[in-house]
C-alpha cells in the first residue's frame, strides 16, 4: 500500500539524456500531475510487463480452452487471471508519488489485489477439491510445494496490507501502521517472484507434460519479461533507502 510521505525533492523538468539507459534508471516513472490514473499501467517499461503478462496468460488459457474443459481446468485458468490482476495491481500504483494519486491509486490497488486474490483462492479450491475428490497426493511436486508456501505469503501480504491502510488502529495509529509499509512493498515483489516461479514449475506437472503442453521457454521468457517492466519502476526510497538530492 502507498504511504504518504513525501516525495523526495527532484527537478520536475528534467529530461533524458543520451548517456541515461534503455530503460532508464530505478524509479523513473512518475505519474504526472494532470495525468489519469490508468496511465500508469502503460508508463515507462510498464509495456514490458503488459505483454509478457498477456502473453503469459494467453498461452495458459490458449492450452487449456482448446481442449475438453475438465474441473481441474478451472485452476489454471483462474490462477493466470489472479495473476494479470495483481500485476496490474503492481503497475498501477508504482508511479504514484503525491497524497492524492496515493490515495487513489491505493483503492484502485486494493480493489485489483481483492479480485485477483479471490481468483488464485478459487484456484485453490478448485485444485484442492480435485485432488481430494480422486485420493490424489498433496504437496508432492516442486509445483505444489512452491504455490502452497505463495500462497501463504500472498495471504499475510493481503491482510497486512488491507488492515494497514484502511484500519491502522490495528497498529496504534497510522503513525505505527506506516512503519511497515516499505515491508509490505517488499514482500509484494517477492510474492510476484514466487508466483511466476509457481508457474514455471507447472510446465513440468504430469497434466501439463500429457495434456496442455504449454512450453517452459514461454512462460520463462515472459516472466522476464514482466520482472523487467516491473523492477526499474521501483522507487527506492519507498522501500526505506534514502536518496541524495540531485540522484536517480
Amino acid at each position: 500500500m502507498a504511504s504518504a510521505t513525501s516525495l523526495p525533492v527532484t527537478s520536475s523538468t528534467q529530461l533524458s539524456t543520451e548517456d541515461m539507459p534503455l530503460l532508464g534508471r530505478i524509479g523513473d516513472a512518475v505519474q504526472r500531475d494532470g495525468k489519469p490514473l490508468y496511465a500508469n499501467l502503460f508508463l515507462g517499461t510498464a509495456i514490458l510487463s503488459q505483454v509478457g503478462i498477456i502473453l503469459l496468460t494467453a498461452a495458459v488459457w490458449t492450452s487449456i480452452l482448446t481442449r475438453d474443459i475438465i474441473l481441474f481446468s478451472y485452476h489454471p485458468l483462474f490462477n493466470s487471471a489472479g495473476i494479470l490482476l495483481l500485476v496490474q495491481a503492481i503497475l498501477i500504483l508504482q508511479p504514484t508519488h503525491t497524497i492524492t494519486q496515493k490515495r487513489s491509486g491505493t483503492i484502485v490497488h486494493a480493489v485489483l489485489i481483492g479480485i485477483g486474490f479471490s481468483a488464485l483462492v478459487v484456484g485453490l479450491i478448485i485444485i484442492e477439491y480435485n485432488k481430494f475428490s480422486h485420493n490424489g497426493a498433496h504437496f508432492k511436486s516442486t509445483h505444489a510445494i512452491l504455490g502452497f508456501v505463495t500462497y501463504g505469503i500472498l495471504v499475510i501480504q493481503t491482510l497486512v496490507g488491507f488492515t494497514q491502510y484502511f484500519m491502522p488502529s490495528l497498529y496504534g495509529g497510522v503513525t505505527n501502521a506506516k512503519v511497515i509499509y516499505k515491508y509490505h512493498r517488499m514482500s509484494g515483489y517477492v510474492a510476484l517472484l514466487l508466483m511466476l516461479a509457481a508457474v514455471v514449475t507447472a510446465t513440468k506437472t504430469t497434466f501439463n507434460i500429457n495434456a496442455l503442453h504449454i512450453k517452459t521457454w514461454i512462460v520463462i521468457t515472459t516472466s522476464i519479461m514482466i520482472i523487467i517492466g516491473i523492477f526499474p519502476r521501483v522507487k527506492l526510497y519507498k522501500l526505506g533507502y534514502r536518496r541524495t538530492q540531485g540522484t536517480q
